[in-house]
């Protein structure tokens, strides 16, 4: 059995055999994968490497196996809104809420799932998220790029990788926002004890900007708009909570962890441009603000 999988932002970093043991198959161990590492049955880019590998972003992991069990996604009937489609991506806007692709605790109603009953022509450069080639947090709600081939898949990751593509996100803040435009550029890595959380770090971390501009500015709140020029994992949440002012309703990163005025992180994927890998062509994409952001905004202004 064979399995391939690559790389994504905010994926750097970790050991090899621990990124196997969350995307192979259950019944494979860490020991297992291992061994299986030891007798060479593990490539990344083509070459054999050690347990302890610490991944990069862009890597392509192969591993062969004797007797693994399939990675088996379903297809399932979940309603998609489709922004944009062609013979080669999907733009979709993806509801908060909705996890991107399957994994540990989330195999079903994922993202995925819903794109494998929409089309049979996805990319399978990835077995366990087919056309995935960028991802969104759960409760971030926005715009994700799908593709539907494997040339268009890998030119996408191009761009991505070297940072060509534009992507804006609106969010709404705790506290307000002195500066109408700023500049936040800190290293982002692994939180030290919680390792499903990341944190400004200055060792062990990657290079993060994120760029900002206020919108409006409410009694206690800051509308923004953000244009990360990286995609590391939670940058802008991190970032953003780093500074002082944590994405309004942010249970992880916030400080204030009972929002009542929205049940989620405040953060909408708003636009995105990027090259059309068919035609060539830059184009750009936008989604609209959810009713729960509305709704929060509206109740912000009433609040002055």
């Amino acid at each position: 059995m064979k399995y391939s999988f690559t790389v994504h932002n905010g994926e750097e970093g970790i050991r090899l055999d621990l990124y196997l043991v969350s995307r192979l198959p259950k019944d494979l161990s860490r020991t297992r994968i291992q061994k299986l590492i030891k007798r060479k049955k593990v490539l990344v880019n083509g070459t054999a490497r050690k347990a302890n590998y610490k991944l990069d972003n862009g890597d392509f992991i192969e591993v062969e196996t004797r007797n693994g069990e399939e990675i088996n996604i379903g297809a399932e009937r979940i309603d998609l809104d489709i922004i944009y489609e062609d013979d080669k991506i999907i733009i979709v806007n993806k509801p908060a809420g909705m996890v991107v692709h399957p994994a540990p605790g989330n195999f079903s109603g994922t993202l995925v799932n819903a794109l494998l009953y929409h089309t049979k022509n996805l990319s399978r450069i990835g077995e366990d998220r087919p056309g995935v080639i960028h991802r969104l947090d759960k409760d971030t709600s926005g715009l994700i790029v799908i593709a539907k081939d494997e040339p268009t898949h890998a030119a996408l990751s191009r761009q991505f990788s070297r940072r060509t593509t534009e992507k804006s996100y609106i969010a709404v803040v705790e506290g307000v926002v002195q500066l109408d435009n700023g500049v936040i550029s800190y290293p982002i890595g692994r939180h030290a004890r919680d390792r499903k959380k990341m944190a400004v770090k200055f060792s062990d971390s990657k290079e993060c900007i994120t760029r900002y501009h206020v919108i409006e500015r409410f009694g206690n709140n800051t509308l923004l708009d953000v244009k990360p020029e990286t995609g590391r994992t939670h940058q802008i949440r991190v970032h953003l909570a780093y500074i002082g002012h944590p994405v309004t309703g942010d249970m992880t990163y916030g400080k204030n962890k009972k929002s009542i005025l929205i049940r989620r992180q405040a953060l909408h994927a708003h636009s995105i441009t990027f090259v059309h890998p068919g035609s060539k062509k830059r184009v750009s994409f936008s989604a609209p603000l959810p009713d729960d952001m509305k709704d929060l905004i509206e109740k912000l202004k009433n609040r002055v």
